[in-house]
């Protein structure tokens, strides 16, 4: 089959690798129909391509038609249509149980001290081959796949795999109150999905980016945004806008890869071009993100407020502003996305004709997998508008 593979940073390739086969009763086997391009796919393109391997195959947001299961797995079968969540999860341990499938007990990476495993995301979260491919291989597929009817474009559901719980989760952690404020930072797919569904609890959003198509974007559907480019201080902005005193809620859906930040911009190119086991060292033990968004959300807040922070980091001594947490008397909240604890929550509104959420209309690009690589470029680079990447094989 074809599929995408990682060969060093920004050397993704389409090659020819073997079909997946059934390995263990509770697997699957897909057909993948359409899969995605993540913005976290874009730090194995950079700076974490400590933890890849030459031959990994990229991709954890796929869907697609099942070929065939494992004895173990009853809830599916060949011919159904499926997402496949990113988490790779078992749903009986503690954690699932609890509600915390990233954090599955079954699947955890205990060798780097990681939470659940995730389709082709690098040795950090198991090394299991991804979903930019003609077809994937499912672990724990007696309770992952998530069942979606016929009839509707794989646009309505490929969301669910990653975007949609991921920025329902990210909402919920920001205990926004009853017409509160919050605030966005970065509006690529995850904070565009993160506004409307705040927007839809009846939340008043400010956005904030500095790229055009994602402010265009943003407002078309209610959100007030605000150009980073255009303000000195961000921080004292919102707060103009916010009585003063700073909006309730922040979500910052930015993460390690912020602009406007030297110093963290200087250490992701040093990592990136250190041999990999140097590499992979200063990934585990020093600061190496650009924490331009965390600061600026920390700091516009309002007092006795909520930071919820869904953009990746990676660095594992990354210094944080305790004194100002603690004086404002922050609420933090973090984590990747538990995606099957949110699912009937979203499934109403992904399933409404009306589409409440714009899922229609978030992939801003469509491409067949074998221009993937070009894919990859032009989201990293934010060519031609794009906000989403879509592929189908």
């Amino acid at each position: 089959m074809k599929a995408l593979v990682w060969h060093g940073k920004r050397d993704i390739r389409v090659e020819n690798v073997p079909d997946p086969k059934i390995l263990e009763e509770t697997d699957a086997v897909i057909r993948v129909t359409t899969t995605a391009i993540c913005g976290s796919d874009l730090h194995l393109y950079e700076v974490l391509g400590a933890f890849m391997t030459p031959g990994d195959i990229m991709g954890h947001e796929p869907m697609g038609i099942v070929e065939e299961v494992g004895k173990g797995v009853s809830h599916i079968k060949p011919g159904d249509r499926v997402v496949i969540p990113f988490n790779i999860s078992c749903g009986s341990c503690f954690m699932c149980s609890d509600g915390l499938q990233s954090q599955c007990e079954t699947t955890q990476v205990r060798s780097h001290g990681t939470g659940g495993s995730i389709f082709g995301y690098s040795k950090l979260y198991g090394q299991v081959a991804g979903g930019q491919a003609e077809y994937l291989r499912v672990p724990q597929a007696h309770y992952g796949p998530i069942k979606v009817p016929e009839g509707p474009p794989d646009e309505t559901f490929i969301y669910l795999a990653d975007v949609l719980p991921t920025a329902w989760q990210a909402v919920e952690y920001a205990n926004i109150p009853k017409n509160g404020t919050a605030v966005v930072f970065g509006l690529g797919p995850i904070g565009q999905m993160c506004a409307r569904i705040a927007r839809l609890r009846g939340a008043r959003v400010i956005g904030v980016d500095l790229i055009p198509q994602r402010l265009k974007m943003a407002r078309r559907h209610f959100v007030e945004v605000v150009n980073l480019n255009d303000h000195k201080d961000i921080a004292e902005s919102l707060r103009e806008m916010t009585s003063g005193r700073g909006p309730d809620s922040v979500i910052d859906a930015v993460g390690m890869e912020a602009h406007g930040a030297p110093v963290g911009k200087l250490a992701h190119q040093i990592t990136s071009l250190l041999p990999s086991a140097l590499s992979e060292a200063m990934m585990k033990k020093t600061g190496v993100d650009r924490l331009s968004a965390l600061s600026a959300s920390i700091d516009t807040v309002r007092r006795g407020g909520t930071v919820s922070v869904v953009g990746v980091y990676g660095g594992a001594a990354d210094p944080l502003p305790m004194l100002k947490l603690f004086d404002k008397q922050i609420q933090l909240r973090m984590g990747q996305a538990n995606v099957k604890r949110w699912i009937d929550d979203i499934m109403p509104y992904v399933t409404d004709g009306k589409d409440p959420l714009g899922v229609n209309h978030l992939a801003t690009h469509t491409l067949p997998l074998d221009e993937g690589p070009r894919g990859y470029e032009m989201f990293q680079k934010k060519w031609d508008g794009v906000v989403k990447v879509l592929l189908k094989p």
